[in-house]
């Protein structure tokens, strides 16, 4: 066997208990979950849990990582979407819906439960959560507002405080009617949402005439 190949096997057997150990504890919540299951979960022996991750503690803030990553491009990819090309209100509503979307996926919820289920033992998952994704998408949101502002599409002095009120607009209606996740939300709604957000951004914001409501 090559090299690569072993390899290959290591990476995609560590990303299996990454995947069984967030379902996991998820499902069953930190304290209450075992090893054990995490590694029937992934179908792996215990001691390989073991050998990749060194401890329960220590496997949950990878797991963390894994997701925080994961959500990461997917809201990235969202934001990338808002480019000064076209009807501004309509490529503002479009991104919003994306990032309300990247919100409302059932792997996001579920870290969001479990982060504060386990926040107050092990503050420093938050730590994980906002460095490898929510900090990165925030100023990713900003760069794109600042670039709109340059254009002359919008009106707005401070790119980074316009990103998180765009966003708090977007998801503040969510926890509630979502019921913090265990509750779907049709896309008519969701759009209807990302509508009235969009709307209040722009009374805040906006500068072009078109714009004003």
């Amino acid at each position: 066997m090559s090299g690569t190949t072993v390899a290959r096997g290591r990476i995609d057997k560590r990303q299996a208990i990454l995947d069984a150990a967030f379902t996991v504890f998820a499902r069953e919540g930190y304290a209450q979950a075992g090893v054990d299951a995490v590694a029937a979960e992934a179908g792996v022996a215990k001691a390989t849990v073991y050998n990749h991750f060194g401890d329960k503690e220590n496997l949950l803030r990878a797991a963390f990582a894994a997701v925080a990553e994961d959500a990461l491009a997917k809201n990235m990819a969202a934001v990338e979407r808002l480019t000064g090309e076209g009807d501004l209100r309509e490529r503002l509503e479009s991104v919003g819906l994306a990032l309300m979307d990247c919100y409302c996926d059932e792997r996001s919820w579920a870290l969001r439960r479990l982060m504060a289920a386990e926040l107050s033992q092990l503050p420093d998952l938050l730590d994980i959560v906002q460095r490898r994704a929510a900090d990165r998408v925030m100023e990713a949101l900003a760069d794109r507002l600042a670039r709109l502002a340059l254009a002359g599409r919008l009106q707005l002095t401070d790119p980074l405080l316009a990103a998180e009120q765009l966003a708090a607009l977007l998801s503040a209606p969510l926890d509630r009617r979502t019921r913090l996740g265990t509750q779907e939300v049709p896309e008519e709604e969701l759009r209807h949402l990302a509508k009235a957000a969009v709307d209040t951004f722009l009374r805040a914001f906006g500068k072009e005439p078109a714009e004003a409501v």
